[in-house]
């Protein structure tokens, strides 16, 4: 046996445990007085002995206070187990195979991570660290570990309406780390990063905040609600992107595409006021309503020589000018 499949067998049947355990809890929990050690072993077809060191795993591992009256097994408290459509099996199998998707390519990282969040939901929080032990190291595609966890435990608290504590590094302090309680309204993706809109009780006010700067959180016991009058369009406004301190003034923007660009840009959406039309000629004339930020600068200058703006004059004075400065520099050097 190569050693990729001896690994392969041991996750196999961590899964296959933790599973019997998850519903040896739910057994005992719904059905208190009613199993014994050789009744369990008998549903799971496994020995006395198994279930014995499953039942030791519950009472040590777990801290479920598991009392036995020589025969039968019941729980002196229990925590509160959610009414679900899923079995603790089912909802096992359906963890492991978001966890395994993760390792595919083209499959959204973010519904995932919502995924996930809502599935561990589920269960009791004193299972939680059983669970990730059993799926976590499943094969994964080349993401940012850290992301993802902050990803899952941010989809948590949206979706339970939770208040979470962040240690976040701010750009405009040299990186200082700031221990913060935020309650998130909305998460978003932009470019190769994630944002989150949330009301921050440090600075009293709903701001932004990019996820892989979030350093550490804690999922709170608080409950919060996003204000009814919440309109994320209505937040951003009419900048481009996310730098919304630094948007001009709403203005008209004209934008002409060479033929090629002019479809990749068409087939996108780039802002709410967009406007797109194919000339006969094969380039497309995109028209915008939108306060321009250094974002939108950057992302003209992406196209070089493939996009020309027509309006406003004074952006179009400035895409050529970083141009220049561009040909500058490649000729000083």
């Amino acid at each position: 046996m190569t050693k990729s499949n001896s690994l392969s067998g041991q996750r196999d049947d961590q899964i296959r445990r933790t599973a019997r355990v998850l519903e040896i809890v739910q057994q005992i929990a719904v059905a208190p007085g009613r199993w014994s050690r050789r009744s369990l072993a008998e549903h799971h077809e496994i020995s006395e002995r198994m279930i014995q060191k499953d039942l030791e795993l519950i009472r040590y591992r777990l801290g479920l206070k598991l009392e036995h009256d020589g025969e039968t097994y019941s729980f002196e408290r229990l925590p509160h187990l959610p009414t679900t459509n899923y079995s603790f099996s089912e909802a096992l199998a359906l963890l492991t195979a978001a966890r395994s998707a993760q390792a595919l390519p083209g499959v959204n990282s973010a519904e995932l991570a919502a995924a996930i969040a809502r599935l561990e939901s589920i269960f009791p929080n004193e299972l939680v660290p059983v669970l990730r032990e059993a799926t976590e190291q499943l094969p994964r595609k080349a993401v940012k570990p850290h992301r993802q966890t902050m990803l899952t435990l941010i989809h948590r608290a949206l979706s339970e309406r939770k208040q979470v504590r962040i240690l976040y590094a701010t750009a405009s302090q040299a990186g200082e780390a700031k221990t913060r309680v935020i309650e998130p309204y909305y998460l978003m993706p932009y470019g190769r990063s994630w944002h989150l809109i949330a009301y921050d009780h440090l600075r009293q006010s709903v701001i932004q905040f990019k996820i892989d700067r979030v350093h550490e959180a804690e999922l709170l016991e608080t409950i919060y609600t996003i204000p009814a009058d919440f309109d994320v369009e209505e937040y951003m406004g009419d900048a481009w992107g996310l730098m919304r301190g630094s948007a001009n003034e709403t203005e008209e923007v004209i934008l002409l595409f060479e033929s090629q660009a002019g479809q990749w840009v068409s087939e996108e959406h780039w802002h709410k006021s967009q406007q797109s039309e194919a000339l006969p000629d094969g380039r497309t004339r995109l028209r915008f309503y939108v306060g321009v930020t250094p974002e939108m600068v950057n992302w003209l200058l992406y196209y070089g020589d493939q996009v020309y703006v027509e309006k406003p004059e004074w952006l179009r004075d400035e895409v050529r000018e970083r141009h220049r400065r561009a040909v500058q520099r490649y000729e000083d050097s």
